[in-house]
């Protein structure tokens, strides 16, 4: 019996520090202007992570920061960053996250995270209220997923 809870211990410790490797981080940058000359935008529009990444936003100028506006059900609301601040969160949910700069969303600075894959609340994000620059954004992020 002995023997049995050594194994049992063993094999959980396994498949936790095997869950732990898995997971990555990403970097998403807050600029002003992309290389490719698209101006008020995150480094990446559309960022594919899997249950326990964890995506890091760090501010290249100030004047930016993420807030979700969007989230799959069963997600509590994330608290909205301050401004100029790096910030990361865990992703654990599957589904589509959204996200805009405050002081940039009439401009298109929004993004998506898509967590393992899974977009089956495509339609509820589809109907998120985005402003300005930010409609025309979505939709276009939206129909190349």
């Amino acid at each position: 019996m002995k023997n049995l809870l050594i194994l049992v211990v063993a094999l959980f410790g396994i498949v936790l520090a095997s869950g732990l490797a898995y997971s990555k981080e990403i970097t998403v940058d807050m600029l002003n202007k992309r290389a490719d000359g698209e101006k008020m935008v995150y480094s990446q529009d559309v960022i594919k992570v899997k249950s326990g990444d964890i995506v890091t936003w760090l501010p290249k100028t100030k004047g930016h920061n993420v807030e979700f506006i969007g989230v799959p059900e069963g997600v509590k609301k994330i608290k909205k960053s301050k401004l100029h601040k790096k910030v990361s969160y865990t992703f654990e949910t599957p589904g589509i996250y959204l996200y805009q700069c405050t002081p940039h969303k009439s401009m298109g600075m929004i993004g998506l995270v898509i967590v393992d894959d899974n977009i089956d609340n495509k339609a509820k994000i589809a109907k998120a209220k985005v402003r300005g620059k930010s409609k025309k954004k979505l939709k276009k992020l939206l129909s190349d997923i």
